[in-house]
């Protein structure tokens, strides 16, 4: 009963509400930009190599990290793989799209970030909830949007990853059902646990390690089997396009369709406009908002682009076909194993092992911000490490629960960040389009942009961006 209670909420929220303002959103701001995710993507590569001034701050590539460290997760394999078995090819296509207009949203929310970013004793903070208390004034939905935060990577998106990373191993002989998912779940808690002892810069580290490192190995594997399925490749990009427009199938039963399945697993495995990664972009130490805006964008491209299409193509060419039955680990397994052989499976494994703990560790740091927000100071060191410990054992928890009622459960607290960020962020937009513009300005100038909140007209009083910046 509890399953089908949140399922059907979850219907809801995606069926008449989210699809709407996620991607009614994402396409204003594309306009608004003037198609900046497309046209801006020379700015983008250049704004990750900015470095802090002084040399000690978190660079954009850091904070980039951190970011893509939360978005390229469990959900570019296990959220793939999910969606084309229950939905069909068509789901990568609507995937695509809403990365696309998605990464528009993206850059709104992490300019706007950097703008109303805090000073704190280890540099700039900030994110969804310090924009919502100082643009709206409204003290009280910013709390609220920090608890959603809490709930959506304290429990959900962690449970869900932990519960991934253990379904991994259900195809070697020693998995046991009613015992392997705790044994892995409390492997990975203790570990995770171990990491958060060693405070935020411990996981910008690890983080700034582990992510180009698993991205690059994945991709590249991904090429390997797509050259070796290359003649599938045309009848494959037939099946998404004539899926994905197949409107009889789709409104026939929407919840269930291609583009429902596209839109839900693209928006969990990107979250642009979820209001997340901005809490990663304010930490960057940049002399213009616009610069981490923009690497935001780069975020979601690299994720939704380039690894969930890795993971989609994967599986699409190896000649398994999807099936309800297969969806989840099975089905990505299966699919490498009738190209790679023996190597298939134990490189998922592999896969989902960095790919869930740098998950978990981006989630984590997204925790501790929200936190602070709340209490409005930094928390002791003992509360601290309570609500570590709290965090591990809701990972252990996870390893053992039920695959739909975690998908649906962290949809929901995915959703409802969305349904207050993107109100917000559509409101204090006006701010980021002038901030773009004169990033542009700027550029065109030959300077190396630098911003200043007069330049823009700027209403709130801010910690950063006055004359003494």
């Amino acid at each position: 009963m509890l399953d089908k209670i949140v399922a059907d909420i979850s219907d809801v929220m995606y069926t008449y509400i989210l699809i709407i303002l996620l991607v009614g959103a994402g396409i204003y701001f594309t306009v608004r930009t003037r198609f900046a995710p497309f046209r801006l993507f020379k700015e983008q590569i250049r704004a990750v190599t900015e470095k802090p001034k002084d040399g000690k701050g978190v660079s954009s590539f850091q904070a980039l990290m951190v970011s893509t460290a939360s978005r390229v997760g469990t959900g570019n394999i296990i959220g793939v793989s999910t969606a084309i078995c229950l939905g069909g090819f068509g789901s990568v296509f609507w995937m695509w799209v809403i990365a696309i207009i998605g990464s528009a949203s993206a850059l709104i929310e992490s300019t706007l970030a950097q703008i109303y970013k805090k000073k704190g004793p280890d540099g700039s903070y900030g994110g969804p909830a310090y924009y919502i208390e100082a643009g709206l004034k409204c003290r009280p939905l910013a709390i609220v949007f920090s608890v959603f935060l809490i709930f959506a990577y304290g429990f959900g998106f962690n449970m869900l990853a932990s519960y991934n990373l253990q379904s991994t191993f259900s195809n070697y002989s020693f998995y046991n059902e009613k015992v392997t998912p705790w044994i892995i779940g409390l492997v990975v808690a203790v570990l995770v646990g171990y990491c958060l002892l060693g405070g935020g810069k411990r996981i910008l580290k690890m983080t700034g390690v582990l992510v180009p490192v698993m991205g690059v190995a994945y991709i590249l594997v991904a090429l390997i089997i797509m050259a070796i399925n290359i003649t599938t490749l045309p009848t494959v990009f037939a099946r998404i396009f004539k899926e994905a427009f197949d409107f009889t199938a789709v409104f026939g039963g929407f919840t269930g369709s291609c583009v429902m399945f596209g839109i839900k697993r693209g928006l969990f495995s990107n979250e642009a406009g979820v209001g997340s990664a901005p809490n990663a972009s304010a930490s960057a130490d940049v002399k213009h908002p616009a610069k981490q805006g923009m690497v935001q964008m780069l975020s979601v491209f690299i994720d939704t682009v380039l690894i969930c299409s890795a993971t989609a193509f994967m599986c699409m060419c190896s000649g398994v076909e999807p099936d309800a039955s297969l969806s989840g680990a099975a089905y990505v397994q299966a699919s490498l194993s009738e190209t790679l052989g023996g190597f298939g499976p134990v490189f998922i494994t592999v896969s989902m092992i960095l790919f869930a703990f740098t998950t978990l560790l981006g989630n984590l740091f997204y925790v501790d911000k929200a936190i602070i927000h709340i209490l409005k100071r930094q928390p002791s060191k003992w509360a601290m490490r309570i609500i570590h410990v709290i965090c591990a054992l809701v990972i252990f928890a996870g390893a053992g629960l039920s695959a739909d009622l975690l998908w649906n459960i962290a949809d929901i607290s995915m959703g409802l960040m969305a349904l207050i960020n993107i109100p917000v962020i559509i409101i204090l937009g006006k701010y980021a389009f002038r901030t773009i513009k004169d990033y542009e300005k700027q550029r065109k100038e030959g300077k190396n942009p630098v911003f200043k909140t007069k330049d823009i007209d700027f209403p709130d009083k801010v910690d950063y961006w006055g004359d003494e910046e």
